[in-house]
């Protein structure tokens, strides 16, 4: 009898430390986030970037080697005014002052079919997104006998996503003189993470990667989905190369990294030239532990996650033939930078358009696309619908300039909004392959304008503008740029190059209207269409 009691007595000893391990490793732990308030400890390495009082992410510890390796090494950003611009006497504001940048637009805005969404419909949609989300959430929540005391989501009218997405019309994706997209900045900077996911083409690749593929769909090219406190969602890519390193030049465009400062300056340009066809995009410091692991629901991504020989948390993209440490992105140890790109409309709303470029290249070790042999493709291409047709390609020449700029090469496909029919503005998305060598032009991604010898008269009255020394365009996006946490987001040398390369674009409008005329190269209105036949004038032969 004495053994047996003993035996109980040992048996109730064990369940008891199993009990109390459970809940001092696993039940408590989510007690005290539930509990912890959200605001930013003393000692945030982050704390000197934010220029506002604002609901800030959870962050890292206060260890003071969290001020180096991946962090931005400038100062604060300059002081600006409420707008989010710079103060008096700035270039920028000067820029945005100009009557280039007042005219109104053609054509004009006459009722609720030239904006995007019917509001009462987006909202009724949204409401019911976020009455399913409450719904998930709490069902999760039983299923792992949680606790929470965070109240439901509400969608609030006023949120900086919902009023972007409705401010969206046939001119671009947003208004000149909105004061949303600054807001919409802030917010996405600054808002608490509530859940993080792969994207939905991170998704489809799940455990279907080929590697006998030459362009490596994933493990490289690693971005996430992040949804904030206001229930608005973002697109995040992380940081994976040093502002001052260059893409070798023996590496070939479909292999290079995506760089998350290319994104955020992308914007800033697209704003710059009065395209307006970049949404959003700004950068910010992301605790991957507590942003975005402790948030997840996704078993996959949790998984990919693991502590580096330096202590540092990393996580990796999730493929069956990619799955190595050796592509993972890591804090330092726990903050990364990365940029966050509003996401667009549901195509549930707002169904888009992929349409393959024309001037697509060959993704491949040696083959060759026609327009890289043939100098009269373009006659061609305008022989092709929507081409022979509508303003389709003087948007295609308008987003070879943007490319050119920034010297991305691997714009393979657009897309474009399918309510505004063929003449709907292109949307520039995918930029993070731009601004990798700043001493070197990629001539040939100019191939559109050269070939076809087209371009809008409203694209090239606001390049020339940004010739001109009180509106140089280096100076006007390093302005520009002060507005982002991460400053700075291009070094000097990349700066510089956009004015070196504006410079080769209107050479080559010039060689352009020497061979065929003002007239026929610069189209003036918006559905002038005609173009000069290509013949012996082709400027890339």
């Amino acid at each position: 009898m004495p053994v047996l009691r003993r035996d109980r007595l040992l048996t109730l000893l064990l369940l008891g430390a199993l009990l109390s391990a459970d809940l001092y490793f696993h039940l408590w732990p989510q007690v005290q986030r539930q509990l912890r308030p959200r605001e930013q400890p003393r000692g945030c390495p982050c704390a000197g970037r934010a220029s506002s009082p604002a609901p800030a992410p959870a962050a890292a510890s206060s260890d003071p080697r969290t001020a180096a390796h991946n962090f931005s090494r400038a100062g604060p950003p300059a002081e600006q005014d409420g707008g989010g611009r710079s103060g008096p006497g700035s270039k920028l504001q000067a820029l945005f002052a100009h009557p280039l940048y007042n005219v109104p637009e053609e054509p004009p805005l006459l009722g609720p079919e030239d904006s995007l969404l019917a509001s009462q419909e987006a909202l009724r949609y949204y409401r019911r997104k976020v009455a399913r989300w409450n719904r998930r959430q709490r069902m999760y929540k039983e299923q792992l006998n949680l606790t929470s005391f965070d109240p439901p989501l509400q969608l609030r009218l006023e949120a900086s996503w919902v009023q972007f997405h409705l401010g969206i019309n046939r001119h671009g994706l947003y208004s000149r003189s909105s004061p949303v997209v600054s807001k919409l900045l802030h917010d996405m900077s600054r808002f608490p993470t509530i859940s993080a996911d792969y994207s939905q083409d991170e998704k489809a690749l799940l455990g279907a990667c080929d590697c006998t593929q030459i362009v490596k769909p994933s493990g490289v090219h690693l971005k996430l989905v992040l949804r904030f406190s206001d229930f608005g969602k973002a697109m995040f890519k992380p940081m994976r190369q040093q502002r001052d390193e260059e893409t070798p030049e023996d590496f070939f465009y479909f292999i290079d990294f995506q760089r998350h400062n290319a994104e955020i300056a992308a914007f800033h340009l697209d704003r710059i030239l009065d395209f307006r066809r970049v949404p959003p995009t700004v950068g910010r410091l992301v605790n991957v532990t507590k942003e975005i692991l402790e948030v997840t629901k996704n078993e996959i991504l949790q998984s990919v996650f693991f502590v580096s020989p330096a202590s540092n948390v990393c996580f990796f993209a999730k493929c069956p033939y990619m799955c190595k440490t050796e592509y993972a992105v890591c804090g330092n140890p726990h903050m990364l930078e990365g940029s966050l790109s509003a996401y667009l409309p549901s195509l549930n709303l707002a169904p888009r358009l992929s349409v393959p470029n024309p001037w697509i290249r060959s993704y491949s070790l040696a083959g060759k696309e026609e327009w890289e042999v043939n100098p009269l493709y373009c006659d061609t291409v305008k022989q092709i619908y929507p081409y022979n047709s509508s303003n389709r390609l003087l948007n295609i020449i308008d987003m070879a300039i943007f490319d050119f700029l920034i010297g991305n090469m691997d714009r393979h496909h657009y897309e474009m909004f399918t309510k505004f029919g063929d003449d709907g503005f292109l949307i520039h998305l995918d930029n993070a392959r731009g601004f990798g060598r700043h001493s070197h032009d990629e001539i040939s991604i100019l191939a559109p304008l050269s070939q076809c010898c087209r371009i809008k008269k409203k694209t090239l009255s606001h390049l020339q503008l940004l010739t001109q020394a009180n509106y140089r365009l280096s100076d006007v996006m390093r302005e520009s740029l002060l507005e982002d946490q991460l400053t700075p987001v291009l070094t000097e040398p990349h700066l510089l190059a956009l004015d070196r390369r504006l410079q080769i674009i209107l050479k080559t409008v010039e060689e352009c209207i020497e061979v065929h005329g003002e007239h026929s190269v610069i189209a003036s209105g918006p559905a002038e269409q005609s173009a000069p036949d290509s013949g012996q004038a082709n400027l890339t032969s």
